[in-house]
């Protein structure tokens, strides 16, 4: 077997790492509270979140605590369509992304959501 180079980042380590930063900007958590709790550094969190290193069983488990949920959740086991919440997850550790939807979320009624995702939509078009 190939031995994979050490920069890349096996991607079951980047979707724990996208389910522990989603849930953590769901609770409403800095990762320096986070770290607090789990009993590592921000910047180790940040690594983890990023999928740069594994995160241990035992710490899989603090961390899960201390967001409250199970542990498998963390490997989205929670779900039969883990895939697809796995690419929900994906999208919104993108920066922004949670604050984003819930302001989305808050619009009244009558406001054009949609023309708000065209607008959205177009500004990816843009050059820059």
């Amino acid at each position: 077997m190939a031995n994979r180079p050490e920069a890349v980042a096996d991607p079951v380590d980047v979707a724990v790492g996208a389910r522990i930063r989603l849930l953590r900007k769901v609770r409403g958590l800095s990762q320096q509270a986070l770290a607090e709790a789990a009993g590592v550094t921000f910047q180790q969190i940040q690594k983890y979140e990023r999928g740069a290193n594994r995160v241990s069983a035992s710490m899989i488990t603090r961390i899960a605590k201390t967001l409250g949920v199970p542990v498998a959740e963390m490997f989205g086991e929670a779900s039969v369509h883990s895939g697809a919440v796995d690419e929900v997850a994906a999208l919104l550790a993108e920066p922004g992304a949670l604050e984003l939807l819930k302001a989305y979320a808050t619009l009244p009624r009558g406001v054009s959501r949609s023309a708000l995702v065209e607008f959205v939509r177009s500004l990816r078009s843009q050059p820059g």
